[in-house]
């Protein structure tokens, strides 16, 4: 990625959670380190349809990109229409939809989406209250295959928050598999992904 194209994302990220920092998580977009651990459970054969949920301005759309082959479909989900015109514009290839996550089963209805074989998370869960938490974990259940994985990213600096660890319950309540793995360091703040299978 060019300076002057990584200077246009830092902008647009940082003006997004200026005026909605309800709705951005972090400090600065998500590292590749971090963006090439979530692509790595995305199926690279075969014709899948990925999902991504609030992705911001893109930054782990790359790398779940280059790992899918012709046919696959990858969509995202995004509440802000800033971002929405951001990812539009550089990163034509991607099936933007815009539109709020707990109305997941219509959005991807209306996109002609009846089952998804991955979604990725991208969603500050922390800032969320529970019961919004589980209804957002809900809807992305509810549309995921048999064997599809749900994978998300939380913050090793939001551990002691309680909205933490009701989401990593949640989590377990949800899905009959889940798998914390290694925390990134290599991210600003840290991170830990999740990775999710077998919706209850």
């Amino acid at each position: 990625m060019s300076k002057r194209r990584k200077l246009r994302e830092y902008w647009t990220f940082l003006n997004s959670a200026a005026r909605q920092p309800s709705t951005v998580g972090a400090v600065l977009p998500t590292s590749r380190y971090v963006a090439e651990a979530v692509a790595s459970v995305v199926p690279s054969s075969g014709t899948p349809t990925v999902l991504e949920l609030g992705p911001g301005t893109g930054a782990l759309s790359g790398p779940i990109q280059r790992r899918l082959g012709e046919g696959a479909r990858h969509l995202a989900v995004e509440i802000d229409p800033n971002m929405v015109q951001f990812l539009e514009r550089t990163k034509p290839w991607l099936e933007v939809i815009e539109g709020d996550a707990t109305h997941l089963r219509k959005l991807l209805d209306a996109a002609g989406a009846d089952r998804v074989d991955a979604v990725i998370s991208s969603i500050p869960w922390t800032l969320l209250p529970p019961d919004k938490q589980r209804e957002l974990l809900h809807e992305a259940a509810s549309v995921m295959s048999a064997d599809a994985v749900f994978t998300t990213v939380t913050y090793s600096t939001t551990l002691w928050r309680s909205s933490t660890r009701e989401f990593v319950n949640a989590l377990h309540d949800t899905f009959d598999e889940v798998m914390p793995r290694s925390t990134i360091w290599r991210n600003v703040p840290p991170a830990r992904v999740y990775a999710c299978r077998r919706p209850k």
